[in-house]
């Protein structure tokens, strides 16, 4: 099992960041290796379970994130069946009333059987990098107040 944890300060109030985030559709448009998300289904406290698509060490996984758990504006742990194993917490702490400090820890397993042992370590090194880029996307678009589906992501 594979952790990658990493902790954003983003000057938009938790509401607009836990928004963002709620809605699968705006994953494509921040997360350079997600391909697509389908299947939206209403979860618990706003949030959504859905199919997703992602390309990971030049092959591309399909699954379903289920949310196990969700506390509007304090927290939500998706778990990811299918392709890579996987579950996301992410969690929100308000910053005098204006920011955001969100913190973001994921467990995940790399399929090694399909990459190999020395792709598996290159791939951690990616999916590290992709995050990041994710995160400074989100920070971005969240910060500049743009709230709409499918923006498009720009690398860092």
């Amino acid at each position: 099992m594979k952790t990658i944890k990493r902790i954003l300060e983003i000057k938009a109030p938790v509401q607009r960041v836990y928004d963002f985030l709620a809605q699968p559709s705006n994953l494509p448009g921040i997360w350079p290796h997600m391909q697509s998300v389908s299947n939206v289904v209403d979860g618990i406290a706003g949030t959504h379970d859905f199919d997703w698509e992602f390309k990971m060490g030049g092959l591309t996984f399909k699954g379903r994130a289920k949310v196990e758990e969700a506390r509007p504006g304090k927290l939500v742990r998706y778990r990811n069946q299918g392709g890579i194993p996987s579950t996301f917490l992410w969690t929100y702490e308000g910053l005098n009333g204006s920011g955001t400090r969100l913190t973001l820890d994921v467990e995940y397993t790399i399929p090694t059987p399909i990459l190999g042992k020395i792709a598996e370590v290159i791939v951690v090194k990616m999916n590290e990098r992709d995050l990041d880029t994710m995160l400074a996307n989100l920070k971005d678009i969240v910060e500049s107040g743009v709230e709409r589906a499918g923006v498009a992501a720009r690398p860092h």
